[in-house]
């Protein structure tokens, strides 16, 4: 392999900063907002209800639009498509700083999350057809990813500390970085001689009703949170989503140009990496969001603290571009991944007895592990997101991917609320207790292994990845 090939120029770094700025943006805005949620409430004087719509209201519009998000990136130009959404993202949460009102909020947020919908995909896209594949692109990807999670993990720290000084920190901060990244990005992105498609009409059927699907599926598991006291609602949603999803399929058979071809979902090792990805958010979301309320309610630790103790897990920010990349090209994608996915069911393991006078030594080994697992497991799930697919779907393939995460941490936080909720219910009690936090931890253990379990049915695969069908020729199949 030639030296250009294994080393990355001046240029390259500038290309992988911009695009790690970016994702990075994404992660810290998400942590810092659940960290100011309680000054939020208590400056505009927002109902629970409001409170949580903040928080689902983005998740609505990024699972909602992240497919659509994805494909627009191939058909219309990554580039294009990154930095018109990164701009809206500045725009947007900008404007949740000047809110005075919930409905304010609600628009802000559901907007920032229909932004990082399309400005995410296409950032992945634009890491994979920048760099060769091979060693370099391991380690752009490794960089990545590992400033993915460092996002979230020092947002929450930093979230803590901006809350300190007033809440619309929270929003202006990212505007500050959002504006950077997106001056150097006009400087240094190329789309790299990225083909687009010309399509005879765009699928706008398909469109129109995926993201419906979606919007509905989104809602329906944020609604899930409520317990019984809104499932029947909530599962009447997700029905609605799940035919609309159908009637989508049923487009998509039959139209010449689809948004989504669905023969890339023949990829044995793409399906497994989305189920793994889902998997691995919900126990990771669902952890968090547990050891949060444990750590502040039953506690009483500031927002600060809770970060802080949290901050361990930022380990990944180094870990995750130097030494997973040198153990991906030496042991393979599927064992550095199954590696990280088990550490992480041993961490949450570990947490399970956690009693109510714990130190932060007994806290301790979790958050290691934890760290570590991200370390392996997040890089390896962005590498195998668009292995053996045909670059003209990177896109498609990174839109698969984060809307799989998406629906995880969402998932993952609706689960353990809807069982903790239960548990204070069926004790005939109001507040939050050790026994609803321990039953609400012993989801993201069991979705955990889970994802362990689908992982390492990959081993069982051949070493080498069956380059996927072209789209013309799966198209012809379906």
């Amino acid at each position: 392999m030639s030296t250009s090939n294994t080393r990355m120029d001046g240029r390259a770094w500038g290309v992988l900063f911009v695009l790690c700025g970016a994702i990075f943006l994404e992660g810290i805005d998400v942590a810092m907002l659940n960290v100011a949620l309680p000054a939020i409430r208590q400056d505009l004087g927002l109902s629970t209800g409001t409170l949580s719509g903040v928080v689902s209201a983005y998740v609505l519009g990024y699972g909602g639009f992240m497919l659509l998000g994805g494909r627009a990136a191939d058909l219309l130009g990554r580039r294009r498509m990154f930095l018109l959404w990164l701009l809206v993202f500045l725009i947007f949460s900008g404007l949740g700083g000047f809110a005075t009102e919930g409905w304010m909020l609600l628009v802000a947020r559901f907007v920032t999350g229909v932004a990082a919908a399309f400005m995410t995909p296409a950032g992945l896209a634009l890491v994979t057809s920048n760099f060769p594949e091979g060693p370099q692109r391991n380690k752009a990807l490794g960089v990545y990813a590992g400033t993915a999670a460092g996002g979230f993990s020092l947002g929450l720290v930093a979230g803590g500390l901006l809350v300190s000084a007033g809440w619309r920190w929270v929003f202006f901060a990212p505007v500050i970085l959002a504006a950077v990244v997106l001056l150097a990005a006009v400087a240094l992105l190329k789309d790299n001689g990225q083909e687009i498609p010309k399509a005879h009409s765009f699928d706008l059927a398909g469109a129109v009703s995926a993201t419906a699907a979606l919007l509905l599926l989104a809602y329906g598991v944020v609604r899930l949170e409520h317990g019984m006291e809104g499932l029947g609602s909530a599962l009447a949603v997700l029905a609605a989503g799940v035919i609309l999803l159908g009637i989508f399929v049923l487009i998509e058979r039959r139209t010449a140009n689809p948004l989504v071809r669905l023969g890339i979902l023949r990829s044995a090792p793409l399906v497994r990496t989305n189920l793994a990805a889902l998997l691995f958010m919900i126990s990771f979301a669902g952890f968090q969001f547990m050891v949060t309320l444990y750590l502040q309610e039953l506690r009483g630790w500031t927002p600060l603290q809770t970060g802080l103790a949290m901050l361990v897990v930022g380990i990944d920010t180094i870990l995750a571009p130097t030494l997973t990349p040198w153990l991906v090209n030496r042991f393979g994608n599927v064992r550095v991944l199954l590696g990280g996915v088990i550490l992480a069911a041993l961490a949450y393991a570990l947490f399970l007895p956690v009693a109510p006078d714990w130190t932060y030594a007994a806290m301790l080994p979790s958050m290691v592990l934890l760290g570590l697992s991200f370390s392996l497991a997040y890089g390896p799930l962005t590498m195998a997101a668009t292995d053996g697919v045909d670059e003209q779907e990177y896109g498609l393939a990174g839109g698969l991917l984060y809307t799989s995460m998406q629906f995880g941490t969402a998932l993952g936080i609706s689960a353990v609320t809807a069982v903790s909720m239960a548990t204070i219910s069926t004790r005939g009690g109001e507040e939050l207790s050790l026994e609803a936090i321990r039953n609400g931890l012993l989801l993201p253990a069991t979705a955990a292994i889970l994802a362990a379990l689908i992982t390492a049915s990959g081993l069982r695969r051949k070493t080498t990845t069956p380059q996927a069908p072209t789209p013309a020729a799966v198209h012809t199949a379906v």
